[in-house]
């Protein structure tokens, strides 16, 4: 579920706490990234509950609707499109999310405030007329209503954006990516697809499970010899002025190239400099593009990396 790009992303969070900290513990830190990439899994599967809780929420007043004293035809006979919507009963039954609810307790109930925001701003949404007053729908419509739930209700609310700065400081800047991958999670479902592999697992393969703390060990442990090798590429600039967030970036792509054989040079290159671009100054991607490449050609030069696997002759 987690992809690479989000997993360099996390490592270089927790590498410039670890960095920028006068005792640094590689074990507390280590506990830290783990951490915080659970919480983006965690997240993930929030998205999913959010969805599950409105249609309780709907169902709540359908049943407090026919329990009027005098109900009219609406009351007697809803409309019960959204509530039996069957793509998010599918997540609602997913027995991987089940499981991790059990676990972690993770839960929307104590936030009726915002599923009643949610609803209410739902019930005026043009979207959610359609797909209630269309004379039929199929599994496919369901699907597009669903996500359309994700891109058009949940991510543009602010009140969905309190909220979760209140629970956690790692989501505010994973939102839009996790919302993506959930509405790919649900554009891949199929109505014969069981509940139980509806939902991706945290990481993509094993690979990627232990990508991010070797990474993580790689920088620390050869810290100082990427450093004289930046050093010695920079040489026109002053060194201590060059920005952190720069050099840091650099020594990962330095351990990634090293250190990972089934990883393209291109790939990491490119990764490196797209980050950059989000995370650091107007003028890095530029100064990371040139620096790394130059970095690049003497490790190849020397012989300082070696990489194997399908489509990579010549990277070495």
């Amino acid at each position: 579920m987690i992809n690479r790009r989000l997993l360099r992303v996390k490592v270089m969070q927790a590498l410039y706490a670890y960095l920028q900290t006068d005792s640094p513990s590689v074990s507390n830190s280590e506990k830290e990234l783990h951490f915080s990439i659970n919480k983006s899994y965690e997240l993930y599967i929030s998205l999913f509950l959010l969805l599950t809780e409105l249609v309780r929420y709907a169902r709540l007043r359908i049943d407090i609707a026919r329990e009027k004293k005098i109900p009219g035809p609406d009351d007697l006979n809803p409309n019960t499109r959204f509530v039996d919507n069957p793509v998010i009963a599918m997540l609602g039954q997913n027995s991987a999310l089940k499981t991790f609810v059990n676990n972690t307790k993770i839960s929307w109930s104590n936030r009726p405030e915002l599923i009643r925001s949610l609803y209410n701003q739902m019930a005026m949404e043009d979207f959610y007329r359609e797909y209630m007053g269309a004379p039929e729908t199929s599994f496919e419509e369901d699907k597009k209503f669903t996500i359309a739930l994700l891109n058009d209700l949940i991510l543009p609310s602010d009140e969905f954006y309190n909220t979760l700065e209140e629970q956690s400081i790692y989501w505010n800047d994973e939102v839009d990516y996790l919302v993506n991958i959930a509405g790919k999670t649900i554009r891949k479902m199929k109505k014969t697809t069981p509940s139980a592999e509806t939902i991706l697992p945290l990481y993509k393969n094993e690979e990627d499970a232990v990508f991010a703390k070797k990474l993580f060990r790689k920088v620390i442990v050869n810290q100082k010899d990427y450093e004289k090798l930046i050093e010695q590429y920079t040489r026109n600039w002053d060194f201590e002025r060059i920005a952190f967030m720069d050099i840091l970036l650099l020594m990962m792509a330095i351990a990634e190239i090293q250190e990972f054989e089934s990883i393209p040079v291109k790939v990491s290159f490119n990764e490196y400099i797209e980050i950059s671009k989000l995370y650091s100054t107007e003028k890095s991607s530029i100064f990371i593009n040139g620096i790394l490449d130059k970095i690049i050609q003497h490790l190849r030069e020397h012989k300082l990396f070696v990489k194997k696997g399908r489509g990579l002759i010549g990277e070495n």
